[in-house]
């Protein structure tokens, strides 16, 4: 009897961990479509043009906002592009990670209201094959994402058709 016990256990134990291991899959397969939809540009293609431009092509996502991946002094960041936003803006553990030293100190406006930040300077970044160096960039300590603001947009072409953002960079 103690036999047919153990063995009972063993099942009941074994279907424990199989059904824990099922759900870490399904989280982490769920987790993967969810990044897609809010990143739909996890790899930038690159065109060129004529010899005369880079091109990257960005898909909105489905929150209507173009979000991307690129590399802030070649380590890999996720980005928001912000049309509103006079300089990159960074978080401030995003900065620290990135290797980024706080300037001068500075106040600035935000959608939430004002607040405090930092001067600095990325010294590359690039989206696909566009690179752009000595960036004007803001570390912020109430940021929860790298907003791509006008310091970087103003150096290259950009515009929209339908849900596509282009951005080209003059060779």
């Amino acid at each position: 009897m103690q036999k047919k016990s153990d063995t009972k256990l063993l099942g009941i134990g074994m279907l424990i961990i199989a059904m824990v291991i099922g759900l870490g899959l399904l989280t982490q397969l769920f987790q993967n479509i969810l990044d897609k939809q809010y990143n739909p540009n996890q790899s930038i293609q690159t065109s060129h043009i004529n010899q005369n431009f880079i091109e990257i092509s960005l898909k909105q996502n489905r929150l209507g906002h173009y979000v991307g991946t690129g590399e802030i002094n070649r380590k890999k960041i996720v980005f928001l592009l912000d049309t509103g936003a006079t300089s990159v803006a960074i978080p401030e553990y995003q900065a620290q990670e990135l290797g980024l030293k706080k300037g001068r100190k500075i106040s600035i406006s935000t959608a939430n209201g004002r607040s405090i930040g930092y001067l600095t300077t990325i010294g590359s970044l690039s989206l696909g094959e566009i690179h752009l160096y000595n960036i004007n960039a803001i570390i912020t300590p109430n940021l929860d994402e790298i907003l791509l603001g006008m310091s970087v947009l103003k150096q290259l072409e950009f515009s929209q058709r339908g849900t596509i953002l282009t951005l080209k960079q003059p060779l």
